[in-house]
């Protein structure tokens, strides 16, 4: 038995009467066909999908949760499931491409999400936080934000599902390693790794759900999933050159490799 954490966070996670639905749920199911466990899934919110984790009252949490350096030190990471791109969801059919064609704007992500920093380091940006991913779209499509900073596969999935917002997913062109030097707060503006998130105490089990993970992305489990939620293979499977180097020394051995097509 494996107790899930979770939060309504489609089309990452959600929980449909005891059934989990969503690509991450999906993704967990198949590793614990490999490894025999039943699932229980428990919903909180994305605060308490990590607190859970680190207090250990649940085994696994899911859902769209970025790898971080300082996420790492209060709990284990499984190898990434996949890659996030910087996607933006952007007031009308605005265009901004880069990081400087935000100074100074009103932006918007949840609450404890890795880009509340990034925002924060932008110069003149003003920082809109909210409790879950809809406070982002409605203000969003009121126009008292002109960018939400959340999950793509998100961003198109409610894109799809209300076409009465007034929003477009945009694409961020990514940070260079000089811009990151200069401000490290810029590094979750670039390609991420998600990851499903353990207790400190199992790693056993990050271990095993590490190798099942890698396993759907050598048998192609994992691109056709990332293909019926609507995401590109080719966007969200391959590492970017500098993911290896994020972990290897810091949770990860020297020599590792991150998976990918």
């Amino acid at each position: 038995m494996l107790k899930v954490a979770v939060q309504p966070y489609m089309p990452y996670t959600a929980v449909r009467g005891q059934d989990l639905v969503g690509i991450d749920s999906e993704i967990l199911q198949a590793v614990a066909k490999k490894l025999n466990l039943r699932l229980e899934p428990q919903v909180t919110d994305f605060s308490g999908m990590l607190g859970n984790v680190q207090a250990r009252r649940v085994d696994i949490s899911i859902g769209g949760i970025a790898w971080t350096k300082e996420r790492q030190t209060q709990g284990l990471f499984t190898d990434p499931p996949y890659y996030s791109p910087p996607a933006m969801a952007v007031h009308g059919d605005k265009q901004y491409a880069t990081v400087a064609s935000l100074k100074g704007l009103p932006l918007g992500t949840v609450t404890g999400y890795v880009w509340v920093k990034s925002i924060q380091a932008i110069p003149g940006a003003e920082l809109h936080a909210y409790p879950d991913a809809q406070g982002v779209f409605n203000d969003l499509s009121a126009g008292r934000i002109q960018v939400g900073f959340l999950d793509p596969l998100l961003i198109i999935y409610t894109q799809q599902k209300r076409p009465d917002m007034r929003f477009s997913t945009r694409y961020l062109t990514a940070p260079t390693d000089e811009e990151v030097k200069k401000q490290a707060a810029y590094e979750y503006l670039r390609p991420y790794m998600t990851s499903f998130y353990i207790p400190k105490e199992e790693p056993k089990l990050e271990q095993a759900v590490s190798q099942a993970i890698r396993g759907m992305y050598a048998n192609g489990e994992m691109a056709a999933l990332i293909k019926k939620y609507g995401g590109d293979a080719q966007q969200f499977l391959k590492p970017a050159p500098w993911m290896a180097q994020q972990r290897r020394g810091v949770d990860r051995p020297a020599d590792w490799q991150p998976p990918g097509l």
